[in-house]
């Protein structure tokens, strides 16, 4: 019992001193990291580098695939983009094997003091970040030490050691073994550590440690594969391609696992079995890479074959804005009417999605909400600096009438947005918490959506074509808008003093229709701008 304490308990300094190194190493980097990542090119090979020196840098493969997988459902990275940053990724995690494999036993106390005296004693903050690394870095060798003396006696059990070398003569077991400590653990680097404190107390063999390495592999895609759930098709597809591109990579190596071996012996000390292992890990990730890399396309084909559907892409960021029409304020003014139009749509989109995954209970259309709104943010704040650009330039006074009608329009569409993020908010509640809601609340809901949708519309197109009969229309139906939310308000309470209403499905119901008011008030707004100009 105790040497499986003082295991765990070198693993969790292991694990420890691993995120201290990362953190540190993150923080120094700033959100550099991030950013390039979004604007990765789409060449292929840079993907492969980007993806190889963001992971070395915050010392997790599956921090990268993640995020990754977070860009790809914001569509700010394609399908073939992400799955070279994998491949990097892959490449990426290899360094801590790397670093591991030193012999610095007799370095860990001075590079915990010296990391303790920078971390906690530095003015700067550059080297406080300096001394964290060096900190977790001897944290790390600390908790590699522990486990190393942990296993020690795990020589005299000679079950142990036919246990660990049936790995070799059965390398699927190895697989399987791999797979599942990496699942567990959640940290490739871990499984490799362990590996090696077993491997420098003569308790596994190279033959033995390489299929546990490509099984660890396998095991680092389960973080990425949950982080896929309830994303997009292209963000799913991104997550299965890290499984397919590690698993047939395995198979591969499985296959000409005696060549594989004699390479690595090649290129590794003979007397240094942690340096072996190392390199094994980071020769098995450069090599799969290379091996798809030219094939990346035939790849991604095959990905979207295996996960068949159509996907739903909207543009990130401005799509009409061009700097080069500032000097033509009327020209301006109208590429800005366009993306305020795109605008729109999106932000009906999501009312209309908020309203139906509500109805229908629906988490796939409700997490589409909250997708679309980012993209309504970015394009506030992009039509907002196009806006104040083109009122540094002289404009006659109808122009500039219509610049300042412009402007309250993008806020009143993102306000729209933020209303329909509140509503699909409320969905979640009523699906998290079982919420029941009679019929009539119910039909009075769809009621009041549907007024709403047709009065959003009706401003849309009146600000679209300039159409002053739909804003006419609109100012109507927002007054019906008004009374009805009253009439609604009213019947609820006379349900909730009957005892139909449950207090809870009430209280969504009274922020739903509140929502939908505020959205009818912000339809008057746009139609007013077009109401102001005729």
């Amino acid at each position: 019992m105790k040497l499986v304490f003082t295991l765990l308990g070198g693993l969790a300094l292991f694990i420890y001193g691993m995120q201290v190194m990362g953190d540190g190493l993150q923080k120094s980097a700033g959100n550099r990291m991030r950013s390039i990542l979004e604007v990765l090119t789409s060449i292929p090979l840079v993907g492969v580098l980007v993806g190889t020196i963001v992971t070395a840098i915050i010392q997790s493969s599956s921090a990268t695939t993640v995020m990754v997988v977070g860009f790809v459902n914001a569509g700010l990275m394609t399908l073939k983009q992400a799955v070279s940053v994998i491949m990097g990724a892959n490449i990426g995690t290899t360094v801590t094997a790397q670093l591991i494999a030193f012999k610095l036993s007799h370095y860990i106390e001075p590079l915990i003091a010296l990391g303790f005296a920078f971390y906690f004693f530095g003015r700067k903050r550059t080297h406080r970040y300096i001394g964290q690394v060096v900190l977790g870095f001897g944290i790390l060798f600390l908790g590699l030490d522990i486990m190393k003396d942990a296993m020690a006696p795990l020589r005299e059990y000679e079950g142990f050691r036919i246990f660990m070398a049936n790995f070799g003569r059965y390398p699927l077991l190895g697989v399987a073994v791999g797979i599942v400590m990496t699942s567990l653990i959640q940290s490739s680097s871990a499984t490799i550590g362990i590996l090696i404190a077993m491997a420098s107390q003569g308790l596994v063999s190279l033959e033995a440690a390489i299929p546990i390495l490509l099984g660890d592999n396998i095991g680092t895609c389960i973080t990425a594969l949950l982080a896929s759930i309830g994303t997009n098709l292209t963000a799913r597809r991104a997550a299965f391609s890290h499984v397919l591109f590690n698993v047939t990579g395995t198979v591969i190596f499985l296959l000409f696992m005696p060549l594989f071996l004699k390479l690595v012996l090649i290129i590794s000390p003979q007397d240094d079995i942690a340096r072996q292992i190392a390199n094994a890990h980071t020769s098995f990730n450069v090599l799969n890479t290379l091996l798809f890399l030219p094939i990346i396309n035939i790849f991604v084909k095959g990905i979207i074959k295996l996960i068949p559907g159509e996907v739903e892409t909207i543009p990130q960021g401005p799509v009409y804005l061009d700097p080069r029409m500032l000097k033509t304020p009327a020209i301006a003014l109208s590429l800005a009417t366009k993306e305020i139009i795109r605008m729109a749509d999106i932000a009906y989109r999501n009312v209309a999605d908020a309203m139906e995954g509500f109805f229908q209970e629906d988490a796939k259309l409700l997490n589409s909400v909250f997708e679309r709104e980012k993209v309504i943010d970015q394009l506030d704040e992009a039509i907002t600096a196009y806006l104040a650009q083109i009122a540094q330039r002289g404009m006659n006074p109808a122009l500039s009438k219509r610049h300042t009608g412009l402007l309250h329009a993008v806020n009143d569409l993102e306000r729209v947005g933020d209303h329909a993020v509140n509503i699909a908010q409320m969905a979640f509640n009523r699906i998290e918490d079982g919420l029941p809601f009679t019929e009539q609340a119910l039909s009075e809901l769809q009621e009041m959506s549907e007024l709403v949708k047709d009065t959003l519309a009706q401003a849309i197109e009146a600000l679209k074509h300039d159409n002053v009969s739909a804003a006419k229309q609109v100012l109507r139906q927002e007054r019906k808008i008004d009374e009805m939310e009253k009439s609604l308000r009213l019947s609820h309470i006379g349900r909730l003093n009957c005892g139909k209403c449950y207090p809870g499905s009430g209280v969504v119901f009274l922020d739903i229709i509140s929502n939908l008011e505020r959205v009818g008030d912000h339809s008057h707004n746009i139609a007013q701008v077009v109401l102001e100009e005729d």
